[in-house]
């Protein structure tokens, strides 16, 4: 293990240095390995700790390359984190969630474009549209409602502060949440928090966006726990 490790910090550095920059491919196999002064065994346990990191792909037949490194590519693995965690660590999440998602529907309200606000009017009339009906599809209202959120902090022109809430967001919590609507005033009331978000947004008020929010995401997390 302390092989692999250090054979992952050595390639770390070269993505760090810019010896490797996002796309290269790296030197064949048995080149690297006497580069960085490894074994082959222990370059390859790296590479398949990397590559589950998301930091190199490897294409079977071409070789290994390293990635975009995007934030959303790299952060993504966190939603691992979250799956795995379905107990009383769960708050946790639903905090970090509390803090973040309020400040990134704050920053959306001053860098949401026309066409975000077009897609939140159609998921709000949507929305309606399944709460009205008989029975009701829980399943397809959570999307909607993933939707959303994720519509709005990616508007909030932050990637990773976008990525982060997603991931904390996620279908560990979500699901749970949208279970523990059993009754028509829980389904309105959620419908009517989603528009008074997006009227802020519309409005391009910062405050008013952080509190619709941050009364919404407390009602969530309410849900959530009572649902557990």
């Amino acid at each position: 293990m302390a092989l692999t490790d250090d054979a992952v910090d050595r390639i770390r550095q070269m993505i760090i240095t810019g010896e490797l920059q996002p796309g290269d491919r790296l030197p064949a196999e048995k080149e690297l390995a006497t580069r960085l002064g490894l074994s082959r065994n222990s370059l390859r346990e790296a590479v398949r700790a990397l590559t589950m990191m998301r930091v190199l792909d490897t294409r079977r037949g071409d070789g290994t390359y390293v990635t975009s490194l995007d934030p959303e590519l790299l952060l993504g693995t966190m939603s691992m984190v979250v799956d795995l965690h379905q107990d009383s660590t769960v708050r946790h999440f639903l905090e970090v969630r509390r803090l973040l998602e309020p400040e990134a529907t704050a920053m959306a309200a001053l860098r949401i474009g026309a066409d975000r606000l077009t897609d939140l009017a159609r998921l709000l009339a949507e929305a309606a549209e399944l709460a009205a009906a008989r029975p009701v599809d829980r399943v397809r209202l959570r999307e909607n409602g993933e939707a959303f959120h994720r519509t709005i902090t990616q508007a909030s022109g932050n990637p990773v502060l976008s990525t982060i809430v997603e991931t904390v967001s996620g279908k560990t919590l979500r699901p749970a949440a949208w279970c523990g609507m059993t009754d028509e005033a829980d389904l309105h009331l959620t419908l009517t928090e989603h528009r008074a978000i997006y009227e802020a947004l519309t409005a391009g008020d910062t405050y008013r966006a952080r509190i619709r929010a941050a009364a919404h995401v407390a009602g969530i997390e309410d849900a959530v726990l009572t649902a557990r």
